[in-house]
């Protein structure tokens, strides 16, 4: 259960500073390089945050099962997003959240992707991109899996249309608009 409304993803090292120090419960790392993930992610458990990270933006990370068990076993994060399958069946096993990544390109990708998820089983599914309320409650009905949405949310009006549209949070890099109060 997710109990923050916005997800702050981090491209930057200072944006990580400043949230260390927040009161956000959960920190997303999407860009970063393999030789400073594990560092990263015990700072922000250290600091009393759960910090997912972003597999498939991992520099210097092949998200195969190698790269899947060094990071389950080492880096240890809270958890991770993929827009791979076999990434999220991966990290299940080494008891970590899952957040599966569905773009909405057409129908039949859709489609495809909703097959994929519901054997898949993760624990979360990130939409994106974030700014389409009727796909976003479409989806959530068709999959029964809680529904973060992101990409393309640049307003704080977005993001409630988003929550309105019965997501658990929205994830997004503008710092603008990172809040943390549910």
């Amino acid at each position: 259960m997710i109990n923050q409304r916005v997800l702050p993803a981090i491209k930057h090292m200072k944006d990580f500073e400043h949230l260390l120090r927040s009161d956000s419960e959960y920190i997303i790392l999407l860009d970063t390089r393999l030789g400073l993930l594990k560092k990263l992610v015990k700072a922000g458990q250290k600091a009393g945050k759960k910090i997912l990270i972003h597999i498939d933006l991992i520099q210097g990370l092949k998200a195969d099962e190698y790269g899947m068990e060094f990071v389950g076993r080492e880096v240890r994060p809270d958890g991770v997003i993929s827009t791979r399958s076999s990434v999220i069946q991966r990290a299940k096993k080494y008891g970590l959240i899952t957040v599966q990544r569905l773009f909405l390109i057409d129908s039949q990708a859709i489609d495809h992707n909703v097959k994929i998820i519901k054997k898949t089983q993760p624990d979360f599914v990130e939409v994106l991109p974030g700014i389409l309320p009727g796909m976003i409650r479409e989806i959530k009905e068709r999959l029964g899996v809680p529904v973060i949405a992101g990409g393309l949310i640049r307003t704080k009006k977005e993001v409630d249309e988003a929550i309105d549209s019965g997501v658990s949070a929205v994830t997004t890099s503008r710092k603008e608009l990172w809040e943390f109060n549910m």
